[in-house]
């Protein structure tokens, strides 16, 4: 069943004038809920990297590819994605929900832009769940503490935690190492973690160039080795193949047709036990 957000963000919410990490997503994406700003940091950023656009399709494509595994294979039914974004079909609930109508699922973003269009997120299966919370992935008990997650979720079954294109608005190591150890801890046996961000790992100019390019416009972004994003997962049971570009990660025909270099997202996902 659908639930509608509590309230329209306010017009100084919406800053037009200063590019948003949601729109620039979006835009690169080749969505159409963008302003001048948000083109035009997008395309600085294309400048320095032109292949953000297809490492932006490829970080989509990999969260598809893994909520399909997800609930397909492992018989998820509950998912807490964080960092949303606006909404791009296939979503997640989309996704899950086809392969079983009970699924339930929990958006949580901060980005006022994206609280806009959350009633897209909310088109729920009568049998399931969609729901929307307003909170920061820098707040992981505000999101655990909050009632939808009290409602719609049995934490005493398996839940997939999705951190998608997220964690790279988190600079310092401990602090997301923590987000992620607390997200985690009271998420049942059985759980997941899907995680991906940005990597310095392949082309580390170009990618160096293009964080140095988002932080200019204020959205402050971090790339880190492949080593490092390893450590998000702890002590967690890697899936396989293990962190990897995500066009790597259970390739389909259109991941299987993209170059490494065009590809700056690494990604994995675990198992709790």
């Amino acid at each position: 069943m659908p639930d509608t957000p509590d309230r329209e963000p306010s017009s100084a919410e919406l800053n037009t004038d200063v590019a948003h990490s949601a729109r620039v997503y979006d835009y690169l994406l080749g969505g159409k809920d963008h302003y001048a700003a948000d083109r035009a940091a997008a395309e600085e950023v294309v400048k320095v990297a032109p292949y953000m656009r297809t490492s932006v399709r490829a970080s989509r494509n990999f969260m598809v590819r893994v909520a399909r595994y997800l609930a397909a294979e492992r018989g998820i039914r509950q998912y807490l994605d964080i960092g949303t974004g606006l909404p791009t079909s296939p979503n997640l609930h989309e996704i899950v929900q086809a392969v079983d109508p009970t699924s339930r699922v929990i958006y949580v973003d901060n980005d006022p832009i994206v609280l806009v269009h959350a009633r897209a997120l909310l088109t729920s299966t009568p049998e399931g769940r969609s729901r929307y919370i307003e909170a920061d992935v820098g707040d992981p008990d505000a999101i655990l503490a909050s009632p939808e997650v009290d409602e719609t979720l049995n934490l005493k079954e398996p839940v997939a935690l999705c951190l998608i294109a997220v964690l790279h608005f988190i600079h310092d190591e401990d602090q997301a190492r923590g987000i992620v150890e607390q997200l985690m801890e009271p998420l049942a046996p059985g759980s997941f973690l899907a995680l991906s961000t940005i990597a310095s790992d392949s082309a580390p100019q170009q990618v160096r160039a293009a964080v140095a390019k988002y932080n200019s416009r204020g959205i402050n972004s971090k790339a880190r080795p492949k080593a490092d994003i390893e450590k998000l997962f702890g002590n967690l049971e890697m899936v396989e193949p293990g962190v990897v570009p995500v066009h790597h990660w259970h390739p389909d025909a259109e991941a299987r047709a993209i170059d490494d270099s065009q590809v700056s997202m690494y990604g994995g996902v675990a198992l709790k036990r």
